[in-house]
């Protein structure tokens, strides 16, 4: 197998092994996406430019929902305009069991911060602190599911043969989340414990490490479950590595391999 095959085989493999962030109404009513666990966790399908990790996410969940015998997809990326500008972009229509269905796909990496706001729905961050698991939901609400009902839309809806009131949304919300280092066995409200894949912690507290091996995936590559066949770093090497990520104010997730062989996915942040 080609190497880019394999590294989306390991990708896709990843992601559809990553539990979805509630079951049901989640927080501001917003639904899940109800489906069973995919048949196949072989990636068949053909990538030819390379896409950023949100797209590829996308390419994975199409590929994911097309194997499933009761579900039919109508549109993907769906440019909604105005006068020749972008208003957004629906993500998925499709039909499930002859439901039609909207259906935004969201994939996030969010770390525990008890300092952000007041309540757990705020303390979700994203590793460089510059969005949030709020953020993302209010977006949801307040600007994506909305526009499924704007006039530009329902022209398009029209063209599909889709009654604007018989169509249900749902999100696909999978993300994987860290937790300080020292509550790694604490139990979270509002989201699925299932999600909490690891912990993270600053470089003072790498001293802990030191008789451990790490590794940097590339960003893609967060997808992945850690495995062995990578080129490890010593503890000073890895140091040295995170140097410049630290220095641009750049958390990178990386691997941990303890001595006992134990594999580990965390953080390193820079705050």
């Amino acid at each position: 197998m080609h190497q880019k095959s394999k590294d989306l085989q390991l990708q896709y493999e990843g992601f559809i092994q990553t539990p979805f962030l509630w079951h049901g109404k989640g927080v501001f009513d917003l639904m899940q996406f109800e489906s069973n666990t995919s048949n196949t966790s072989s990636f068949s399908a053909t990538i030819e430019k390379k896409l950023r990790l949100g797209k590829l996410v996308e390419r994975f969940v199409s590929f994911e929902l097309e194997q499933k015998d009761s579900i039919k997809i109508l549109a993907e990326n769906i440019q909604i305009q105005r006068e020749k500008i972008t208003r957004g972009e629906l993500d998925c229509l499709l039909t499930q069991n002859n439901t039609s269905i909207h259906l935004e796909i969201i994939y996030k990496f969010y770390l525990y911060d008890s300092s952000q706001g007041s309540s757990d729905i705020y303390h979700w961050i994203g590793p460089n602190r510059n969005d949030s698991l709020y953020q993302k939901l209010t977006k949801l609400k307040e600007k994506q599911l909305p526009l499924l009902y704007s006039e530009e839309c329902k022209k398009y809806l029209a063209q599909l043969s889709l009654p604007i009131n018989q169509i249900k949304q749902q999100i696909y919300f999978k993300a994987q989340l860290f937790v300080p280092i020292k509550d790694i066995k604490k139990e979270y409200l509002l989201i699925n414990n299932q999600c909490i894949n690891g912990f993270y912690c600053s470089t003072k507290e790498l001293f802990q490490f030191s008789d451990c091996k790490f590794f940097i995936p590339k960003k893609h590559d967060w997808l992945i479950i850690p495995h062995t066949n990578v080129n490890w770093h010593t503890h000073s090497s890895f140091l040295q590595e995170l140097t410049i990520f630290m220095s641009e104010q750049n958390s990178p997730l990386c691997w941990l391999k303890k001595s006992n062989g134990e594999l580990i996915k965390f953080f390193v942040v820079w705050w």
